[in-house]
């Protein structure tokens, strides 16, 4: 499979983490893009949604022998851009020589209260010399995770073979409908059409992601988190509302119909956590 500039720019990425890819992990778009490699994935007519950022999750602790994230970065052409007034600032990495505006950013859980004492809001830490912006429900995503393989086969120009983790489908799914009320309206109209498409990729093997669900996700989660969850289909996709319905606008081009997302996230959330 050939390589286009966005499986470049993001081969590039996985290059410079290399080192700790056994230890980070890939979320948000690109794990859901990065789903259709997986040996459950079922073929679809349609290509993933696109995204030009990369989410990568990190733990609070990562060692470091040798040159840190920052500067394998700063070597593989990527370049911080500071923001916002957090200690440290908030930062994206762009890739300095990209056509496309790729950039990857870097999420650590949240524990404990959103204030450190004397007021100041407990947003963002150095780990491993990158700016992680502090999230709640990221420590979800690092648990159990699955597992992918890019390479020059499926049009990743990396050096070598390089096995990407990814949240299992189950926390991936789970997370969303956790921060769904925190999101612009933006935001959760494209959660919605990720949820929707990531039934579909895995629309043969729901019986194993509900396995994740009962074995991995729902053991880590708070009872009223898990309510949260179970309850879901009946809040988010009991009827059509506005927000499935501008999902359905950015799939433009799909034949997607409103009704067509809510009976799909419906029937498939109904499946997983119920």
């Amino acid at each position: 499979m050939a390589a286009n500039q966005e499986t470049e720019d993001f081969a590039r990425l996985i290059e410079a983490l290399h080192p700790w890819l056994d230890q980070v992990m890939v979320i948000g778009g690109w794990a859901h893009r990065l789903y259709r490699l997986h040996t459950l994935a079922q073929p679809l007519e349609y290509a993933p949604l696109a995204t030009f950022d990369t989410d990568v999750a990190v733990p609070a602790q990562l060692p470091v022998a040798g040159q840190d994230i920052h500067e394998r970065l700063i070597a593989s052409g990527f370049q911080e851009e500071k923001i916002g007034e957090a200690r440290p600032p908030a930062a994206h990495y762009h890739l300095v020589s990209g056509e496309t505006g790729f950039y990857a950013e870097f999420l650590t859980p949240l524990e404990g209260g959103e204030y450190k004492r004397g007021g100041q809001r407990d947003a963002t830490v150095r780990i491993a010399g990158v700016s992680s912006q502090k999230l709640r429900h990221i420590d979800l995503l690092l648990k159990a995770p699955w597992t992918v393989e890019i390479g020059l086969a499926t049009g990743y120009p990396t050096a070598e073979s390089r096995r990407i983790q990814l949240p299992n489908p189950a926390s991936f799914l789970a997370q969303k409908v956790l921060i769904h009320q925190k999101r612009d309206p933006a935001d959760r109209a494209k959660d919605v059409l990720y949820i929707h498409d990531t039934i579909e990729t895995f629309g043969g093997a729901l019986p194993a992601i509900r396995q994740e669900w009962e074995a991995n996700t729902r053991p880590a989660l708070h009872a009223n988190a898990i309510r949260q969850v179970e309850k879901a289909s009946d809040v988010l996709f009991a009827e059509v509302d506005d927000t499935i319905r501008e999902a359905a606008r950015i799939a433009a081009g799909r034949n997607l119909t409103p009704e067509s997302i809510r009976e799909v996230c419906s029937y498939g959330w109904n499946q997983l956590f119920r």
